[in-house]
């Protein structure tokens, strides 16, 4: 899930300046979870708006705005609207605002209303929680389903560090170790031995950007 913040009123409406009528696009999967793009919140941003003078002409929210299929057929039901807009706020992740421009096929201002925060997944408390970094070269396998590129502060590949104390992170003293965690975690499940396996040095290339994967 990508984890998304709505940027405050004030910016979107300096990003918006003179436009007068809006259309606005949300998020029917991740910014709805966030509670930053969904159906409701999108209403809650046309009020707001309105209250600024502004107009909205409509608003759509795809399943998943970064799939280019399901933001070309959202466009097209909505054109009218659109078209009838001075400029479109765009209430998603950055792939979903990205995504949205390169499949409209008419020139029309596309303005950001959402900050980026990470890639997470949400806890049964709710609370959203940052687990992976998308590097390209997963090392789960070997760390017991725990990721020290992510969760460890100075991304240690081989841990724990000289600073740990009693368990906790240097970094933070109200963290548990990363690295603490994973030889525990593999302690349970007999799996020692890969602390013991050499390890070669992670192939950075596999994270060099943009990446691109052909379906």
């Amino acid at each position: 899930m990508i984890i998304t913040k709505q940027k405050d009123l004030k910016d979107i409406l300096k990003y918006l300046g003179a436009a007068k009528k809006i259309f606005i696009i949300g998020c029917g999967e991740c910014s709805t979870t966030c509670k930053t793009g969904g159906v409701e919140d999108i209403k809650k941003m046309k009020e707001l708006l309105e209250k600024e003078g502004k107009a909205v002409t409509g608003y759509s929210v795809p399943n998943a705005p970064c799939v280019a299929a399901q933001v070309k057929i959202e466009i097209a039901k909505n054109r009218k609207a659109i078209e009838s807009s001075d400029a479109i706020l765009v209430l998603a992740c950055g792939l979903g605002i990205q995504s949205v421009k390169e499949n409209l096929r008419f020139d029309k201002e596309i303005h950001v209303g959402c900050d980026t925060l990470f890639m997470g997944e949400m806890d049964s408390k709710g609370e959203f929680l940052e687990r992976c970094s998308a590097c390209g070269e997963c090392v789960l396998e070997l760390t017991g389903l725990i990721c020290p590129i992510t969760r460890c502060p100075k991304a240690l590949l081989i841990g724990p560090c000289g600073g740990q104390n009693k368990g906790k992170c240097e970094v933070d003293s109200q963290r548990d170790c990363i690295w603490i965690l994973i030889y525990n975690e593999l302690k349970k499940k007999n799996k020692l031995h890969l602390l013991k396996e050499f390890k070669s040095p992670k192939d950075y290339s596999k994270t060099t950007k943009p990446h691109q994967r052909v379906v």
